[in-house]
């Protein structure tokens, strides 16, 4: 018995051994060769700023060797007396020198590597562009603007400089950067606008109130980060004019009017019985009484204007005129009487959080293409232009063909058409500014030449002109066009902008921006 045992306790152990050994030993896992290469400002074009560092890695599978090559003289090899080559899976640099610089990577590979999903050669060569840029910096310099849009007087930007500008004036600001910013923010005291965040070189401000004013400009960027900040006080003096106060338009404000005027008025001036409001609705006419005439109390070349017991709304034709009495500006101008001016409806333009560019700021020609509707629809031309602008510095310049016409969508670069959204049951103002250069010469028999938004999909080939370019349209002037629609169903639009110029033997040429679409409020 004794002897079966021991056999036994032989076979255990033998099979314990056994069970000791590595199962995988012996068999072959040929890990397949991957480039994969990374840097850690990859996602951001590989820009840096003068002096940032950029991190640069292999963690390619299958490496046998490799070798960084780097541009000789514009980077620091941290942790190296070597600034040109690097065999090390990760490479921490300094770059040092702006402008662009190629960065190579040499590899082989134990096997035939992928790049992706694709099979390439045992050996690889790569080169990773790095552009370098310099520190944000501005310089900012300011002139008057004269009233023929020529520059005048150049502007002291100091501290305490306190220049003496007549209340109404336009000052130029024109900004030389580098290092490129990618958002401004403008603190404009006392100007019109009080605040500003368009990405321009140049900009117009009109000052309208009497007093002593800072400015300021902080330029930034996100990647790489960057910022700096131009912030100058009591830099502006306005001081009383003697020249004419002007209306520069009305428009609707919480169910009244706003009139706004070329500099800040003052209050005691006003009489609301010196205001006479016209209001048709539907060839209705709705009575309406001014009850009230004050300064805004933020806007001070603002003049409110209240109704009694009354209202505008979207679906009305309202005028207001004003019969002279004492309504002067802050610094005692008398200001002249005028008749019917039109009350704009100027509401939240659902345009501004989409990517439709309704300003003409940042797309080109190819982001308003043809839509091929064939001829008479393709004999136009469109420029963007910095010739003539409503808002911003840009606009569209259309040029219609004699008897032509244009038929446009707007997209994104890759040819995808931008939309906006709407609601059902909702009505909404379509809106656009127009500067007219020149009307040609149209048959009056025939249908004078027009603009018309169509929108996709649900269209409505029914809406009418907007606007109409009648022989009494006005030439050489911002005129603001639009008209109230409906939308079938709760979606994403796009739009289409037709131009016809049918009946006309010369070709009809103007200027667009602005275009908007806001909900209307309507009369019940």
């Amino acid at each position: 018995m004794k002897k079966y045992i021991n056999i036994i306790k032989t076979l255990v152990a033998v099979l314990l051994l056994q069970s000791c050994e590595d199962p995988y030993e012996g068999i072959n896992l040929n890990e397949p060769s991957n480039q994969v290469i990374y840097t850690s400002e990859m996602d951001f074009e590989n820009t840096v700023q003068i002096d940032g560092e950029l991190d640069f890695g292999d963690v390619s599978a299958g490496v046998v060797s490799r070798l960084w090559t780097f541009p000789e003289g514009a980077v620091d090899i941290e942790d190296s007396d070597n600034d040109v080559t690097s065999t090390e899976a990760t490479v921490k640099t300094t770059f040092k020198m702006l402008g662009e610089h190629e960065v190579k990577l040499h590899q082989v590979f134990k096997d035939n590597a992928y790049v992706g999903l694709e099979q390439r050669g045992k050996e690889l060569d790569t080169t990773i562009i790095v552009k370098v840029i310099p520190e944000i910096a501005i310089n900012i310099s300011a002139n008057i603007l004269n009233n023929d849009g020529t520059l005048g007087e150049a502007l002291n930007l100091q501290d305490n400089a306190q220049n003496e500008v007549m209340a109404g004036t336009f000052i130029r600001y024109i900004v030389k950067s580098e290092g490129e910013p990618a958002v401004y923010r403008w603190n404009l005291d006392g100007g019109d606008p009080p605040f500003s965040e368009e990405l321009v070189d140049t900009l117009d401000v009109r000052y309208k109130k009497v007093g002593e004013f800072d400015f300021g400009l902080i330029a930034s960027r996100a990647r790489p980060s960057g910022e700096f900040v131009v912030a100058v006080e009591n830099v502006l003096k306005i001081i009383p004019s003697t020249e004419p106060v002007t209306l520069d338009g009305a428009q609707e404000k919480n169910g009244g009017i706003a009139l706004n005027f070329s500099r800040e008025m003052n209050g005691a001036s006003l009489d609301p019985a010196d205001f006479t409001v016209s209001i048709m609705n539907n060839d209705t006419p709705i009575s309406a009484t001014v009850a009230t005439a004050s300064v805004d109390p933020i806007e001070g070349n603002f003049v409110i204007l209240t109704l009694d017991n009354q209202s505008i709304f979207n679906d009305d034709q309202v005028t207001v005129s004003y019969t002279q009495g004492e309504m002067a500006t802050a610094d005692g101008v008398m200001a002249d009487d005028f008749e019917d001016e039109p009350v704009l409806f100027i509401g939240k333009n659902i345009l501004k959080d989409t990517a439709f560019d309704y300003s003409f700021e940042t797309s080109t020609s190819a982001n308003w293409p043809y839509q091929w509707w064939g001829a008479p629809w393709d004999m136009y031309k469109l420029n963007i232009s910095t010739t003539k602008s409503f808002d911003g510095k840009k606009s569209a310049y259309v040029t219609l063909e004699p008897n032509g016409g244009m038929i446009i969508g707007h997209t994104d670069n890759d040819n995808v058409p931008i939309t906006f959204p709407v609601e059902q049951g909702k009505t909404y103002e379509i809106g656009v500014w127009v500067y007219m250069e020149d009307l040609g010469k149209s048959d009056p028999s025939a249908n004078p030449p027009d603009l018309r938004f169509y929108w996709n999909p649900n269209t409505n080939w029914g809406v009418g002109a907007n606007p109409e370019f009648s022989a009494d349209f006005e030439i050489g002037k911002w005129v603001y066009s639009s008209m109230l629609v409906e939308f079938q169903a709760t979606g994403d639009y796009n739009l289409n902008i037709r131009g016809a110029n049918d009946g006309n033997s010369q070709t009809l040429k103007f200027y667009m921006d602005n275009i908007s679409i806001s909900e209307a409020k309507l009369r019940q």
